[in-house]
């Protein structure tokens, strides 16, 4: 099949590169010429784990790269893979989508059928936007000359690969039988894994041949967009609710690591996104709950448990800057070390991160701040220009006559940096852990002072494994 994607952020990078690996002919699209010249010659425009091996691969052959909306022309698919960032009032800005829909417009071929897919996640009832914008601008009938339909992405950052190609679940919201016909025969290779030998070999993280196809689920236009919307809010909503347990845990004198490991043995509640930390961030779930949010009060239907997730989350953004207070007293003049500025591992995105929420707190009770990221730095400055941090070029350069540590991010990189060296240069050596991720008896035994959240003084986070009977 030919396909266009319109966008090449993770979104559109992504699914173009892994329907090119597919054996369909892809086009990436984007205005941003210094992008699509990356792509053209062989590169990722965005930080991906092997995302730059397969591009380089396909460049040339099944993947190309442009910034000309023509190609839509000779699409059988189009995937609609561009940005929806937040407005002031929590709402989702379509104005991306709207000039893609009207650039699609002028350039839809009137004697085939053309299946347009909303990709970003997008409010309901977008779909019906595009396809109006569509409509108007064309002189196509929409459900005769296209079809616009509803396919969520659901990618990790970081493991953005590993969900394209062995997703939990694909999901396509339209009623349209011919497009449901394109879709089926789009999917046919990724849910049968056919070509996946060749992709595979060249990832530097292994998957799971064994792990379960697909669920390959088709519902209607609206279901499909609200399933992308409800499955972030609830994410959101357990981690709120494990960084809430952990506050509690530390009054209490209980350990959340125990407590959400005893929690996640049941199988109707699960491990996963029972991990603590400073909070949820990133470009996703603070921008999905709003606009969620916003969409239930505007229509009278307050989602309240949603409402009281996004505020707990600010409290816990306060509540790791507490305990840096807690433990220094007063913050003016303090130097403070912060490791990590994107909001995962294995990504360089730092946008909406817990550390810009705890780093402007920390600079307002006149703390003075030096920061660092294996990957995020230059995209976490270009974000937050008008912060006075210092950036450093290697990791032990936070510890610099600082009187705490704060890791935010848990990079494997953390792990082996010299935190001997770093103890030694460091005024008071306190780390405050966030993400109960580092050795805290072997950072003991250098000299630190540790602290991670809910598992209080009296608990070693790296203890044996409990035994189960």
């Amino acid at each position: 099949m030919n396909i266009v994607c319109i966008g090449s952020g993770y979104v559109g990078s992504v699914t173009g590169t892994a329907f090119a690996v597919l054996g369909h002919q892809t086009t990436v699209i984007d205005m941003d010429q210094k992008k699509v010249d990356l792509i053209c010659s062989g590169k990722s425009p965005i930080y991906e784990p092997g995302l730059n091996e397969l591009i380089e691969m396909h460049i040339g052959k099944t993947l190309r790269a442009t910034t000309s909306y023509e190609v839509v022309y000779d699409a059988d698919v189009v995937f609609i893979g561009v940005g929806t960032p937040s407005r002031e009032d929590g709402t989702a800005d379509l104005s991306f989508i709207r000039s893609a829909a009207k650039s699609i417009a002028q350039n839809l071929n009137p004697h085939k059928f053309t299946v347009i897919i909303d990709k970003s996640t997008v409010p309901i009832g977008t779909a019906d936007l595009v396809a109006s914008i569509i409509d108007d601008m064309s002189g196509l009938k929409a459900e005769e000359h296209f079809a616009v339909i509803s396919n969520p992405e659901f990618l990790r950052e970081g493991y953005a690969l590993e969900d394209v190609f062995f997703p939990d679940r694909i999901v396509i919201g339209t009623t349209n039988e011919k497009a449901r016909a394109v879709l089926r025969e789009l999917y046919h290779n990724l849910l049968n894994r056919v070509g996946y030998d060749e992709a595979t070999r060249h990832f530097k993280f292994s998957f799971n041949p064994q792990a379960r196809p697909a669920v390959y689920f088709e519902t209607d236009l609206k279901s499909a967009e609200m399933i992308k919307y409800a499955s972030n809010a609830f994410l959101a909503v357990k981690i709120s609710y494990i960084n809430e347990v952990a506050r509690l845990c530390e009054t209490l004198g209980a350990n959340v690591l125990d407590v959400s490991k005893g929690m996640g043995l049941d199988s109707r509640i699960g491990s996963k996104f029972l991990q603590v930390s400073s909070g949820w961030s990133g470009s996703c779930f603070p921008k999905d709950t709003a606009e969620f949010l916003a969409t239930s009060q505007k229509y009278g239907r307050e989602l309240s448990i949603v409402k009281a997730a996004i505020e707990s989350n600010e409290l816990m953004h306060d509540f790791c800057v507490e305990k840096v207070q807690m433990r220094l007293k007063t913050l003016i003049g303090k130097n403070i070390g912060v490791l990590g500025l994107t909001f995962k591992p294995n990504t360089d995105d730092a946008r909406q991160t817990q550390a810009s929420a705890i780093i402007r707190k920390l600079l307002d009770m006149g703390a003075n701040v030096k920061v660092h990221d294996p990957k995020g730095m230059d995209v976490f400055q270009s974000l937050n220009g008008g912060l006075a941090v210092s950036y450093c070029e290697h990791a032990d350069e936070v510890a610099f006559n600082s009187d705490a540590v704060i890791l935010l991010t848990h990079w494997d990189d953390y792990l082996h940096i010299n935190w001997s060296l770093m103890a030694t240069m460091m005024r008071s050596p306190y780390i405050l852990d966030t993400r109960n991720f580092l050795p805290r008896t072997s950072l003991e035994e250098l000299g630190f002072t540790y602290e991670g959240l809910g598992i209080g003084n009296q608990f070693v986070n790296n203890r044996p494994v409990p035994v189960y009977m």
